[in-house]
């Protein structure tokens, strides 16, 4: 199994960086897996929301230019479906049985996703409506895709 996380925007934080890592090098016995950055594009806080939109597509034409035909994509929206880290951990032992073995993960920018990029994407999944930054949201992301190995293996980090 490969899991791909893409998000927008570079990680500058050290402190992200390092929990990313950690948890990046855990689930190395597990599966295949990476980040992958797209460019942001620039927006002043003041936009209209036809800027708002143009933003969300270009940003969207660089998601969607790293997503290949075989994954299984599953974008984080705040309108996406709610699951426990029990149901993450289900689902991608589903998708592995039925043979889905490529699994993204998109994370958009500040502005959330564009309407092509959740046209593509197989499924959706929410953290809450609460907003999150979306360095932090990668290094939430990461740290559940380790539980969720770890839940399928049945090891006690997850208790």
């Amino acid at each position: 199994m490969t899991i791909k996380i893409i998000g927008v925007g570079k990680l500058k934080e050290k402190y992200f960086k390092a929990g990313i890592a950690e948890y990046a090098k855990r689930l190395s016995r597990y599966t295949k897996f990476e980040i992958v950055e797209v460019p942001d594009e620039k927006a002043p806080e003041s936009l209209s929301e036809a800027e708002m939109m143009t933003v969300k597509i270009k940003e969207g034409e660089r998601i969607l230019a790293k997503v290949k035909d075989r994954e299984h994509v599953i974008a984080l929206a705040i309108e996406g479906k709610e699951r426990s880290s029990e149901q993450l951990a289900a689902e991608l032992n589903r998708l592995a049985l039925y043979g889905k073995s490529d699994i993204t993960f998109i994370i958009g920018g500040s502005l959330g996703l564009s309407p092509a990029v959740m046209q593509r994407a197989d499924d959706t999944i929410s953290f809450g409506r609460m907003t999150l930054p979306h360095q932090l949201m990668r290094l939430v992301l990461t740290e559940q895709i380790y539980r969720a190995f770890t839940i399928n293996q049945g090891l006690p980090y997850h208790k």
